[in-house]
């Protein structure tokens, strides 16, 4: 038994079906890739330059896009590199940090919501003491919060992981997330703490998730009877409820398929499932942008000045 925690390379297998068409989806990842990364830099660079989008709101929607930037830097070279080889390899410990990047970005974007959604109810909710409790300082804070505990929650996990005797390379994907890795887990009563571990992150998502729905429900509440607080809320909660929709979607197809359908799915199912988790880098810039009227007239601005 000692051969099996010598593993020092992982074989992707989640794109072995694509050979035919790799030049093509190589392509069309590569223009995906450059989009999210004009739509999500354009967004940060317009929120850092204008001086009056240094609100809470706005700083906190550049860190919504900062972390698609690093979620899909942890994704797409290794999927555009994938592509274009005919052998799909990763290393043991580049397999441990793209489980990391992966998992510590979706928990990362829920963290960010939530503090987006208790921004939206001191707004709605408490106008006039707004700015007092949502300070610089508080902001600062709350921020470094949203970042700093889901990446050490999920290092924990991976720390974990990195423990665990392994009995295969084969990895049933074309990239790697904690839950993949130990499933190749030689002794099942080894991951006991593992589990207890990933199922004490899952409660506390949950309860992420849950605050962000009580929030907006309340608030749905709150501006029924208000014209002036409906408004409010179209313009600057609605875009938070489609992120938040877009990304509980996302997980939920792919910890469906992961957990309890690997076998039942077709692959090429499987890969459009699991492309899902890049979905909200691409689209929550997008949303934002046309839905935020401050940030949309600041690039009709940038645009009207380049045509000129």
């Amino acid at each position: 038994m000692d051969n099996v925690s010598q593993i020092r390379m992982f074989f992707l297998s989640g794109l072995n079906e694509t050979n035919n068409h790799r030049f093509t989806l190589f392509f069309l990842t590569l223009l995906c890739y450059c989009v999210i990364l004009l739509v999500n830099i354009s967004v940060i660079v317009i929120i850092i330059m204008d001086k009056n989008l240094h609100e809470p709101m706005y700083i906190l929607l550049c860190t919504f896009c900062m972390n698609g930037l690093y979620g899909t830097t942890g994704f797409y070279p290794k999927l555009l590199w994938d592509l274009l080889s005919p052998v799909h390899v990763i290393s043991y410990s580049g397999c441990l940090v793209q489980a990391q990047v992966i998992n510590s970005f979706a928990c990362t974007d829920l963290s960010i919501l939530s503090v987006m959604a208790y921004d939206r109810y001191v707004a709605i909710c408490r106008p006039l003491q707004y700015h007092s409790v949502m300070s610089k300082q508080r902001l600062v804070i709350l921020v470094w919060f949203s970042w700093l505990t889901p990446f050490f929650i999920i290092a924990a996990n991976i720390f974990l992981t990195s423990r665990l005797k392994l009995c295969s390379p084969y990895i049933t994907r074309f990239f790697c997330l904690n839950w993949t890795i130990v499933k190749l887990a030689c002794f099942p009563a080894e991951t006991v703490v593992h589990n207890i571990v990933a199922y004490i992150t899952i409660i506390i998502y949950l309860f992420h998730g849950i605050f962000i729905v009580l929030s907006y429900m309340y608030l749905m509440k709150t501006c029924a009877d208000s014209i002036e607080n409906r408004a409010k809320f179209m313009q600057t909660c609605v875009p938070h409820l489609i992120s938040l929709l877009i990304f509980l979607v996302t997980i939920l197809f792919n910890a469906v398929i992961m957990r309890f359908g690997s076998k039942d799915f077709p692959q090429a199912f499987k890969n459009f499932v699991e492309m899902e988790i890049v979905i909200p880098p691409l689209m929550n810039p997008l949303i934002y942008g046309f839905k935020l009227t401050k940030i949309r007239n600041r690039i009709l601005v940038v645009l009207t000045l380049k045509t000129k």
